[in-house]
């Protein structure tokens, strides 16, 4: 009433000073849609929310709004599914086990590596683990997953509908699969086979209040996996009672992985965490040697259906067998291989990650961490207060001996000296919070040369918690914090986007001598375009190709001369311990870039190239391996041309101000279903090095709508 009263009132006013003027009062109905829309709005941006929405905004981003945790979580399901419905389906038929039943023999090595890892079963046995409202909300999510497929049937694939419905159980056992039976263990490493992917990996900084300009802690996220399957990132805000977060989550994975709060925020990368070991045990019969003992094996007779073209299906028997350390993964010449893998014991990561975004401070942040669900992955965090913290997390096995070479190899399975059963608590972990260098950089090297000086001691801990190295990667990360006394937030982004390779700064003062001292007049040839080239992999980098080439036809490890030293951490490796060698197989490389290319400078841009959906722009990034912190990396195509296979996939930078700031990228765009176009515009910004703004706020999000979902 006191609305209408006021509205009345302010009409008559309008009426009294516009009626000599017929015409403006034409606009008193509009007027009025205008302000009838800022009172509601400004009363539905406090009131508390009613019903459950996602706000999709006009990059793909689902905002999702829910009156309750499990109205969000079930919003969420429902968001996956509609910009990852075809992968999300596929990717949960193979932690199933059955996608060879559902689509092929291509899938039966995938489904004999989930059902010898027993993922399935254990998918259960965690289900039953949750509490009950955690696992109602891993209900929701799967609620939210089937809906959508039975609204929107006509836009999911007909071959993978065969995995719906998918229950809560789901999505654990993809958990599983992609936390410890892809991160924590590859299978191909097991296989022993040699792998065309890149190295999971990623970067990470901190920045506290005394470096940056505007003496705010600042974050910089910044993974890269490969492009494709379970790796993909998937962007999104989740506000419900209690949380307002924005992050991203793999598909598939129902809470944030990486994400910040108005508060607080933080990332992971890929560490240097050993969480997995191979037992060589002695066969005797159908069982093995154990402690001086014949110990019979545990045996469970499975059976694999295996889709065939016709349509039928043929069944094959799968035997898995167990010894005290984990499942059998081969056997050869009476030697057995067994697996223990960490963390199989522990079902409670997800609901740590969606605490961890739910916390407010580092005392609650930190009290979350020490849970210890989450088998791996470093933890670099940044808030508002100031605080900034690097942990080394993951569940590391208590060891009684050896270092982390010696766990890297094969292990004698026939005593128990060597079968670790416990894990090493939160407090034995490497971590460091506020150092007195102000700043914290992770590059997927160890935690030791997080910041220098040097906050973390290898010395204070054992020698099989991680190993001693800092490659090209880390020094240039390391080096662009260290050099800047205070750091402003474009600076950082402008950082995060360097493609400077430290190698070349650290070995051309070597090669190119060399090559005007002992090669021949093509090997002078390319020194001459090595000393004018910007020492960048940028679109228009003259030189880039042609060292990238060198580099990848020499084996650096034996390359220099001065190996990679622990006491000079940031300036070794350095020297070349062979430099006819070098310069001989640049004159080899020279001559091949040129046939190929034509010309020794060719730009980088226009032998890499961002090729991925409907977009071919000239790349910028490469290599970590070159020392380039932008990494991308490149698979060949055709006419000599390479196109990104993985690299950077998601970016956010943030500066704990107030109101927080943030720019984000998803390189590929939010969305994987047939007929999204997500990825162009986003990967017209990646080529020209820019990020997006975030938008946290609701006006800003309906400024930017592009649908609506009431639930």
């Amino acid at each position: 009433m006191l609305f209408l009263e006021n509205w009345s009132r302010f009409t008559k006013k309008f009426y009294a000073l516009t009626i000599f003027k017929r015409k403006a009062f034409r606009l008193l109905p509009l007027l009025f849609c205008l302000i009838f829309a800022l009172v509601v709005g400004s009363q539905s941006f406090s009131s508390p929310i009613k019903s459950t929405e996602i706000l999709w905004d006009t990059y793909g981003v689902p905002h999702i709004y829910g009156k309750d945790t499990r109205s969000a979580f079930q919003a969420f399901g429902w968001a996956q599914m509609q910009s990852h419905g075809n992968l999300l389906l596929r990717m949960y038929g193979q932690a199933r086990g059955r996608a060879a039943e559902y689509w092929g023999e291509e899938y039966l090595e995938s489904d004999k590596w989930v059902l010898t890892m027993g993922v399935p079963e254990r998918a259960g046995s965690w289900y039953s683990a949750q509490n009950r409202a955690f696992r109602s909300y891993l209900d929701a999510f799967a609620t939210g997953i089937n809906t959508y497929a039975k609204e929107h049937s006509d836009l999911i694939d007909d071959s993978v509908e065969v995995v719906l419905p998918v229950k809560g159980q789901d999505v654990l056992a993809h958990l599983q699969r992609v936390l410890n039976f892809t991160f924590v263990v590859d299978p191909g490493k097991v296989a022993g086979v040699s792998s065309q992917e890149p190295k999971a990996g990623s970067n990470g900084w901190a920045i506290a209040p005394k470096r940056s300009a505007n003496s705010h802690a600042m974050l910089l996220a910044n993974p890269h996996l490969p492009w494709s399957d379970l790796f993909l990132w998937y962007e999104a805000q989740i506000t419900a009672p209690g949380i307002d977060a924005y992050g991203a989550s793999l598909v598939g994975i129902p809470v944030l992985n990486i994400a910040f709060n108005d508060n607080l925020g933080w990332t992971h990368t890929v560490n240097t965490h050993d969480g997995w070991d191979a037992y060589e045990l002695n066969l005797s019969s159908n069982s093995y040697r154990f402690d001086d003992k014949i110990r019979p094996f545990e045996t469970k007779n499975l059976s694999l259906k295996v889709k065939q073209k016709d349509g039928t299906l043929l069944e094959q028997p799968l035997i898995v067998k167990s010894s005290v350390h984990g499942p059998v993964v081969s056997e050869k010449d009476g030697k057995a291989i067994a697996l223990r893998v960490v963390g199989l014991d522990r079902p409670g990561v997800l609901e740590q990650w969606w605490d961890m975004a739910r916390s407010q401070n580092l005392t609650q942040f930190q009290k979350v961490l020490e849970r210890l669900q989450l088998p791996m992955f470093t933890v670099m965090y940044a808030d508002k207060e100031g605080h900034i913290m690097h942990l080394f997390n993951g569940q590391v096995p208590v060891r009684e001996q050896g270092d982390f070479k010696y766990w890297e190899g094969i292990i004698p399975g026939d005593t128990s000296k060597t079968l670790w059963t416990k894990i090493h608590p939160y407090q034995d972990l490497p971590r460091v919070i506020d150092p007195a260098s102000g700043w914290l950089q992770n590059a997927n090297d160890p935690p030791w040369t997080t910041t220098f000086p040097t906050a973390i001691k290898a010395n204070d801990y054992p020698a099989y918690m991680a190993p001693r190295f800092m490659d090209f990667r880390a020094q240039r990360s390391a080096r662009m914090l260290a050099e800047d006394d205070k750091i402003s937030f474009d600076e950082m982004i402008a950082y995060k986007h360097s493609t400077r390779m430290e190698l070349a700064d650290r070995i051309l003062d070597d090669l190119i001598p060399a090559a005007n001292q002992y090669g021949n007049e093509l090997a002078k040839r390319a020194a001459s375009v090595l000393e004018t080239w910007d020492r960048q992999a940028n679109a228009d980098s003259k030189g880039a190709v042609l060292f990238a080439s060198w580099v990848q036809a020499m084996d650096l490890d034996k390359t220099f001369s001065k190996p990679w030293s622990e006491k000079s951490p940031r300036t070794t490796p350095d020297g070349l311990v062979n430099p006819e060698n070098a310069v001989a197989t640049l004159s080899t490389v020279a001559a091949k870039v040129e046939k190929t290319y034509g010309t020794l400078d060719v730009p980088w841009g226009e032998v890499f190239r961002l090729k991925y959906g409907n977009v071919d722009l000239p790349a910028n990034g490469g290599d970590g391996e070159l020392g380039i912190f932008r990494v991308l990396d490149f698979a060949p195509a055709e006419n000599g041309r390479f196109q990104p296979f993985a690299g950077d996939s998601y970016v956010a930078a943030i500066e704990f101000s107030n109101p927080v700031k943030a720019m984000v990228l998803t390189s590929y765009g939010n969305a994987s279903q047939p007929g999204s176009n997500s990825a162009d515009e986003q990967l017209a910004m990646f080529a020209k090095k820019q990020l997006r703004p975030v938008w946290r706020i609701r006006q800003e999000i309906l400024a930017h709508l592009e649908e609506r979902k009431l639930f």
